[in-house]
């Protein structure tokens, strides 16, 4: 179902993520429950994540809306794919954009940055991250499509 006509349905039931998010990959739209990293210019809690089996999950990244570095490319995009994640909503920038937007899967980030991240360990899973004005917590539900991202607490569809 699109965004458009859930919100039509279910307006008091959801939440609009508000950022100017960019769309990357092939997948027309994702819905799933969600998974919630914290981060911030360090994607070792990130990667950790996504090499764990995504089960139709939507990962949320809270990067803190920092574009300076890419939290993730190619690599970790692919690990997302081979790893049954639905999609990735991402709170910063990613890298290999080119790459990235050719693949079967579906990540919304802030913009690019060519400029790799910290390999220090910072990092969580799990727990409510912010992101856009809304509280995600892990069991909720992403829907996104080419017209945005909504959140809800319970699935919609």
């Amino acid at each position: 179902m699109k965004t458009a006509d859930l919100i039509d349905a279910h307006a008091p039931a959801l939440s609009f993520v508000h950022l100017p998010f960019r769309r990357f990959g092939t997948r027309p739209f994702f819905a799933g429950p969600v998974q919630t990293v914290q981060c911030f210019e360090d994607n070792s809690a990130l990667r950790a994540e996504l090499e764990t089996p995504g089960e139709g999950r939507v990962l949320v990244v809270d990067g803190g809306g920092s574009t300076r570095v890419a939290l993730l490319g190619d690599m970790l995009a692919g690990l997302a794919i081979q790893n049954g994640w639905a999609g990735v909503i991402l709170n910063a920038a990613l890298r290999d954009s080119r790459e990235i937007s050719a693949m079967d899967t579906l990540v919304f980030a802030l913009g690019t940055s060519p400029v790799k991240s910290a390999k220090a360990g910072w990092g969580r899973a799990g727990g409510t991250v912010s992101v856009g004005g809304v509280r995600f917590d892990p069991g909720d539900w992403a829907y996104g499509d080419a017209d945005g991202v909504l959140h809800s607490k319970v699935r919609l569809v």
